[in-house]
Parts: structure tokens; C-alpha cells; sequence
């Protein structure tokens, strides 16, 4: 019990440790002092329990803590990981028409429900479903907040009454991101998962042998994180849109990554399923991510026939999940990008399908112009090397992008601190360690980025 009295006594007074670490911490002091409370409880508790910091541990430990919470906020971040749709790293990058564009919309008012030739109330979204109908070739389409919100929506549109089955193949009951499932998903919505085939092989005769009085809908999931190979088969996407059809069910699927144009075209990988050709092949509405490949917000797209789009949109449950300004905008300025683009292809806003299209070429020439910027005696710690970038976001599992990497070993230290010096600066750098080396894939690196990247190789490497 003395040591604990002691320890009791060495806490440091929350004012006094506010002040003090306000300065070196730019959080607001309100924040400082809360967050020093909370950790003078917890310390309290442990020393209750037994431990005996000195104030120095005390406030040492309370200092880290505090710095690696001030960390957390949301701050740019060099991807030098190769990763291009990266999930921890916020996904898509905007472009920059789109950047200026939500400047200009969250600083000031906007015309979201108003109607300005009229002068009165107006359709929120009208112009962006409209842009999304054309670009997808669709009867119509809107928008929601994430793409798991678009599949809820559409099951509680679709499953109502005494019907509520949904056929789903087996080889498609698919875990997403954040480890929410397929069948999860289904039973949120109110629907009953009806499961056909097997893992491996689904046949249509599957599917017409599940059809009854309470089936709601048949489901396709695009298998966009993970692929079957070997003993496998399912049926054509037709076959099976007749089927739904001649039993008037509407055929849906979720494709997950939305890509817009044929990514094979832009690198040597594989072809990844657009929303365009699913709508061609008869499907009723597809659903996928706004802030994968089609490089926009996060956000959930739905597009096809007309009439099931707008009871969609009638559902209660739409308001709960519909785009704010800031989303909209930015969508908006991303479609229009894609439809300038099949008029001037060469121009794109898009930096998701820049990063794809990079040539090994120029990623080397950069990489080369980085390393001559250092000085001399730090250039023997930097290579040039041949990496492996991958597209990411849960898309395309089996394509790998030859690129380029500046492989960074330091003559005095470990790569797992070299590492830390890179995340630690301002801006942060997230690179790889592979081999003992710690490896900045320029891929994921915007050019205009080169030269502050240079800055922190220098300042890490020079520590």
C-alpha cells in the first residue's frame, strides 16, 4: 500500500500536463485535457491494482499516448505501397476537376433541392442520374452512400409480402470488406437466403429447381476479391436472364468494383466485368462502388430498368442512406470525366486509371530523377528495382502490374525504423518491407509528389 500511495502522489496535475504538452501537440486544448483526464484514470486504476510508475513513466506514457492519438486524425498520405485502390490509405484519389469542384460546392450554398430556372423547390441528384442513365446505358440509375447500402436497398425493394427468397449460388455467397457477408447482408434486408448448387459448380437447372411461389429474385455477386479455378462452372448470364424472366423475377447483381471501361486496354490485366455489358446481357439492376475502379466517393451505385429504380427510390429506407452534397458533387464531376473521355480518350481526370496506364518507362526515368536529387553518400543506400503493384480495393485478385520501386536499405539501422521515419513524416510515406528492404512503389505516387518524396528519403535516410 506505501508504494501505491506514492505512485498515487507522483500523478502529475492535469492543468499543469495540459500546458505542457499543448505546446508540442497542435490538438485543441479542450481535446489535450480530456484525453489527459482519461489516461490519469487509467493509470489511476492500474496503480490501484498493483503498479508503481515514477511521474516521469507517468507523463512519458501519457505524451505517446497522446501523440499517436493526434496521428489518428485524417492526414495526407504518400501511397508509395503499390496498392492502388487502397482500403487503408482512403481508397480512390480524386481528380483534381472534381477536388475544385467540391472546394467550391462545401464553402458556399448550392442548388441541391432547388430548382434555379423556377426559382422553386428542386430533384436532388436529377442531373448526376441522369449523367449515370447515359454513361452506364441504363434505363435509369441513382446513388447512394456505399454500395452494401445499394444491395440492402434493393433486396427490401424487391423482397416484400410472402416474397422473400433470394437464389444465390454458392460459389457467390462472397465476404466483403470489414468481414460483412453475403448471407449477413441478406437477412439485414428481411430477405431468406436461398442457396443453389455447390461451391465449385452451379448449373441453371440450379436455379429452376429454387424457383417457387415465395421467390423474390435471383442474386449474382461478381467473385471481385477472390477467383474459382479448376473443376468449375456456372451458367451463361443470358441463359440465366431468361430464366428469371420466363418466371418474371428480376435478376440482380452486385459487381462490386465498378469499372467503366475495359481494364485490359489500360495494362496487361485481366478483364474486369463493366456495369454496361452486365445491363446488355439482360440483367434487371446492377449495384457497385463508386470509389474503386470507377476512382470516385465512397458511394453505392444502382442502374437499370426504369420502373425498379424508382420504387427503389421510394422506399422509407432510401433517406437513411441517400448522398449528401459533398458525395453528389464529386460523383457528378467523376461521370462527367468518363463522358468528356469517349470524346477526347486521351484525356482523363482520373487518377485511379492514370496510376493503371503508367508505363514502366516513365515510373523509371522518376525514380532515376529522385535518387540524382539526393546527395551522393545517401544514393548507395537507394536501387532501382522491378516491383509487383496490384490494383487493390478488393478488384481484379489475379492481375499483377509489372512496376517500378526505389528499394531503400540504410547502412546503419534497422528497415523497420527507416520505416517509421518515413510514416512519421509530413507528409506520411507508406512503403513495404520486402527482403530487408524497404521498397516506395512509384506507381501509387503522384509526379507532382517526386520531389517531396525525395525530401523524405533524404530526411530519413540522413537521421
Amino acid at each position: 500500500m506505501p508504494n501505491n500511495y506514492q505512485a498515487l502522489r507522483s500523478l502529475p496535475s492535469i492543468e499543469a500536463l495540459s500546458l505542457k504538452l499543448e505546446a508540442a501537440c497542435p490538438l485543441p486544448r479542450a481535446l489535450v485535457t480530456a484525453f489527459i483526464q482519461q489516461e490519469i484514470s487509467r493509470t489511476r486504476e492500474q496503480i490501484l491494482e498493483g503498479a508503481s510508475p515514477s511521474r516521469e513513466q507517468i507523463e512519458q506514457q501519457i505524451s505517446q499516448s497522446l501523440q499517436a492519438f493526434a496521428d489518428s486524425r485524417l492526414q495526407a498520405v504518400i501511397n508509395a505501397t503499390g496498392v492502388i485502390i487502397h482500403t487503408n490509405l482512403g481508397r480512390s484519389p480524386l481528380g483534381q476537376d472534381a477536388a475544385k469542384r467540391l472546394t467550391e460546392i462545401a464553402t458556399g450554398y448550392c442548388n441541391l433541392e432547388f430548382n434555379l430556372p423556377e426559382g422553386t423547390r428542386g430533384k436532388r441528384a436529377g442531373y448526376l442520374e441522369t449523367a449515370l442513365a447515359a454513361l452506364l446505358d441504363a434505363e435509369a440509375a441513382t446513388a447512394v452512400n456505399n454500395c452494401a447500402a445499394a444491395l440492402v436497398l434493393t433486396l427490401r425493394y424487391l423482397c416484400q409480402g410472402d416474397k422473400k427468397e433470394v437464389i444465390v449460388s454458392r460459389g457467390e455467397l462472397v465476404e466483403i470488406g470489414g468481414g460483412f457477408r453475403i448471407p449477413e447482408i441478406l437477412e439485414t434486408s428481411g430477405a431468406t437466403l436461398v442457396e443453389v448448387g455447390a461451391t465449385n459448380k452451379t448449373h441453371l437447372k440450379d436455379y429452376a429447381k429454387a424457383i417457387t411461389p415465395q421467390t423474390a429474385m435471383i442474386l449474382k455477386v461478381h467473385r471481385s476479391n477472390f477467383y474459382l479455378g479448376g473443376f468449375t462452372e456456372e451458367p451463361d448470364v443470358r441463359e440465366l436472364a431468361d430464366l428469371a424472366h420466363e418466371h418474371k423475377l428480376p435478376l440482380v447483381e452486385d459487381i462490386g468494383s465498378g469499372a467503366m471501361m475495359s481494364t485490359e486496354d489500360l495494362a496487361p490485366i485481366e478483364h474486369e466485368p463493366t456495369p454496361q455489358q452486365a445491363l446488355r446481357n439482360g440483367i434487371d439492376l446492377v449495384c457497385f462502388s463508386g470509389d474503386k475502379l470507377l476512382g470516385g466517393p465512397q458511394s453505392g451505385i444502382i442502374a437499370g430498368r426504369k420502373d425498379l429504380v424508382a420504387g427503389i427510390k421510394q422506399e422509407p429506407f432510401f433517406r437513411a442512406v441517400r448522398c449528401d452534397k459533398l458525395i453528389l458533387t464529386v460523383l457528378q464531376e467523376c461521370i462527367n470525366t468518363y463522358l468528356h473521355t469517349r470524346s477526347h480518350p486521351q484525356k482523363t481526370d482520373v487518377p485511379t486509371l492514370n496510376f493503371i496506364a503508367a508505363s514502366t518507362e516513365s515510373l523509371t526515368t522518376r525514380a532515376e530523377t529522385i535518387i540524382q536529387s539526393l546527395p551522393a553518400q545517401l544514393q548507395a543506400s537507394c536501387t532501382i528495382s522491378q516491383n509487383t503493384a496490384r490494383t487493390g480495393g478488393g478488384t481484379m485478385p489475379q492481375s499483377s502490374i509489372p512496376s517500378i520501386c526505389i528499394s531503400l536499405t540504410p547502412e546503419n539501422g534497422s528497415v523497420t525504423r527507416l520505416s517509421k521515419r518515413l510514416r512519421a513524416h509530413t507528409p506520411a510515406v507508406v512503403g513495404s518491407i520486402e527482403e530487408g528492404q524497404l521498397k516506395l512503389d512509384l506507381r501509387t505516387v503522384f509526379p507532382h509528389q517526386d520531389p517531396v518524396l525525395g525530401n523524405a528519403i533524404r530526411s530519413a535516410l540522413g537521421e
